[in-house]
């Protein structure tokens, strides 16, 4: 599968129309492993927010 894309960049890379998908390929590339960097610092805060919610809703049901 990799040789597969790997090839299919390289014959885009060879005609003039495929450089512009190559490059936009290349930003969602980066803009997806920012978001995949950035999702566990995002859990980690979305986890205390609830755990702080939920020891609030908590104090005033019991």
């Amino acid at each position: 599968m990799m040789t597969f894309v790997l090839n299919s960049l390289a014959r885009l890379h060879k005609e003039e129309e495929g450089q512009g998908l190559v490059e936009y390929m290349l930003i969602i590339a980066l803009v997806a492993f920012g978001a995949v960097a950035g999702m566990g610092t995002l859990a980690s805060y979305l986890n205390q927010a609830f755990s702080a919610i939920g020891s609030l809703v908590n104090k005033y049901i019991s």
